[in-house]
């Protein structure tokens, strides 16, 4: 399946519509986007009336309900004042499904080290966007962009500006287990470990591939450990200085709050 492109945006004020990469550029995976429960599928733009992959899409993740949109100066009314409004930094309480039919488009979504990712949407780009992620959209140079709006029953258009953090939907966003990162730690003499779950994911530099995104699988016999000293986590930890849950080998959990 194609990918998608996306990459973490620089800090400039220059024109939004521009792609404002960092130099050099630090492109973002479909992993690591599927990581901040982002996801996509590439699609035929061309035959959505009919096409069956989107059919069926929409049949198991129930989405009921569709509309089109064309954000175009000329098709569009108060263009400005939607354009300005979509790029308000915000979230919603559902999830935001989108499906580009014709033109382009940039969803701009914060990682878990509230970074800016800029994802880049064309023809045939089909994203879901979870309930309580920040984000906004802004049309790209060509000022042109005609899109399927999908949404589970009928649609909620509310958008809540930043902050918007008491809404349960942010809380459970921010500290939701599947998306949170499990590594082991053994013992300088390995003759023992011990499991580590960050209440967030640590972003990939810190990782250093050490990450075990599949809380299921963590307790598992068959899970190979890599091999984490002390110091190592001690490292981890202080890079995130959080609330984190040490999880023993038969499962026992206790609370634990790491130093800044």
């Amino acid at each position: 399946m194609a990918s998608i492109e996306a990459w973490f945006m620089d800090d400039s004020d220059e024109d939004h519509r521009m792609p404002h990469k960092l130099n050099p550029n630090e492109p973002v995976s479909l992993k690591e986007l599927e990581n901040i429960g982002v996801f996509y599928w590439k699609l035929d733009a061309d035959i959505y009336e009919t096409d069956p992959v989107l059919e069926k899409i929409r049949k198991d993740r129930g989405y009921s309900y569709s509309d089109i949109i064309t954000i175009d100066k000329d098709k569009l009314p108060n263009y400005e004042d939607k354009l300005k409004m979509f790029f308000e930094e915000h979230l919603h309480l559902d999830d935001e499904i989108r499906y580009i039919l014709d033109g382009r488009a940039y969803f701009d979504v914060r990682d878990r080290e509230d970074r800016w990712i800029r994802i880049a949407m064309t023809k045939g780009d089909l994203i879901t966007l979870p309930a309580g992620i920040y984000h906004r959209f802004t049309l790209t140079e060509t000022n042109y962009t005609q899109a399927m709006r999908l949404f589970v029953g009928e649609p909620v258009w509310k958008a809540y500006n930043r902050p918007a953090d008491e809404f349960d939907i942010r809380q459970k966003y921010a500290t939701d287990s599947s998306r949170a990162c499990f590594f082991w730690v053994e013992r300088d003499d390995s003759s023992s470990y011990m499991v580590v779950r960050l209440k967030r994911t640590l972003s990939w530099r810190y990782r250093a591939g050490s990450c075990c995104t599949r809380p299921s699988s963590c307790l598992s016999d068959s899970f190979r450990r890599p091999r984490y000293n002390r110091h190592t986590a001690a490292l981890l930890f202080a890079c995130r200085g959080e609330e984190r849950e040490v999880v023993g080998p038969q499962g026992e959990e206790r609370p634990e709050r790491s130093q800044k």
